[in-house]
């Protein structure tokens, strides 16, 4: 009794297509330099503007925000290849972002960020956790107001040798 290899339903021909450039692009342009990577804590920039000519980056969002125009099965796609060949490269995160930007950006956000991200020319990161709240994002009680062209971070007091500094950071 031979068995075949599971197939998603959502797998359709498109779909498989894209999987193969992405499983080659993988393979010969993230492989190689992993070792690199690893060492260095993060890859290199000029992979993540590769991985956006190739497609890699937001395939799923749609074009006229400079994505793939793809499905989530696209999205999938790109983290299973990523996940065979053991390359740890963070394009999950990036989509995360672009799709948090996506359901409560404005239009004027949408049109400036997700364009670059999608081209890999702006990398995306996000931090939402806080001592005792963990990944509950309601229990979260840092805020931040506006301060002219400053935001100020509030935070309540934790017991840390840095407890008397106040924070207060700066975005523009």
């Amino acid at each position: 009794m031979s068995s075949a290899p599971y197939q998603s339903p959502w797998a359709n021909d498109e779909v498989e297509m894209f999987r193969k450039t992405v499983r080659q692009f993988v393979h010969k342009e993230f492989v190689p330099h992993q070792a690199r990577w690893r060492e260095q804590q993060r890859p290199d920039a000029e992979a993540w503007t590769q991985a956006g000519r190739t497609g890699m980056l937001l395939p799923d969002v749609p074009e006229a925000y400079g994505g793939g125009g793809g499905s989530f099965a696209h999205a999938a796609v790109v983290l299973e290849e990523l996940a065979h060949a053991g390359v740890h490269f963070g394009s999950g995160i990036q989509s995360i972002v672009a799709h948090y930007i996506l359901a409560y950006g404005s239009e004027e956000q949408k049109c400036r960020w997700l364009p670059l991200m999608a081209r890999g020319e702006l990398v995306a990161a996000i931090a939402m956790s806080e001592p005792g709240a963990g990944s509950d994002l309601r229990s979260i009680q840092t805020s931040a107001r506006r301060d002219g062209d400053r935001y100020v971070i509030m935070a309540p007091r934790r017991s840390s040798p840095t407890a008397h500094t106040p924070a207060s950071y700066a975005w523009r």
